[in-house]
């Protein structure tokens, strides 16, 4: 297998995960179900799916559950992401929100970030998305 091939091929496992995870979502409001999965880099992924509030800034997106699946389920101290799939029940562009892209920032600043664009899936790296991320 060509690395190219051995990238397209995690690139598909991170969408067949963040996919599946799209079935356990709650969102009876916005019916906008969402599923996220990260891939750290020790190689685990961690699947995390959006759960609205009917106070909806207190939802949660898919993205951030992902990553705090990864933080707990992780054997290791802390994590660092280097991908994160997004995927949605109505197949239409959606990249991370400007909150999670902060988070999955704190935790990968060269994560690769793959989401449905509007000509369908695209690559593109957090650094893209959040040029000027936050740091401490």
């Amino acid at each position: 297998m060509t690395s190219a091939e051995l990238i397209k091929s995690g690139q598909e496992r991170l969408i067949e995960s963040a996919t599946q995870a799209i079935n356990s979502a709650y969102a009876p409001y916005s019916q906008f179900k969402v599923g996220a999965a990260v891939l750290t880099s020790t190689g685990e992924i961690f699947a995390g799916c959006n759960v609205e509030n009917a106070s909806y800034g207190l939802s949660m997106c898919a993205e951030r559950n992902a990553i705090a699946n990864a933080i707990i389920g992780s054997a290791q101290d802390t994590i660092t992401i280097k991908a994160i799939a997004v995927a949605n029940s109505h197949n239409v562009s959606c990249s991370p929100c400007g909150a999670c892209r902060q988070v999955i920032w704190e935790f990968g600043q060269n994560a690769q970030v793959i989401f449905r664009g509007n000509q369908g899936w695209q690559t593109s790296t957090i650094k893209d998305l959040l040029p000027e991320g936050f740091s401490l």
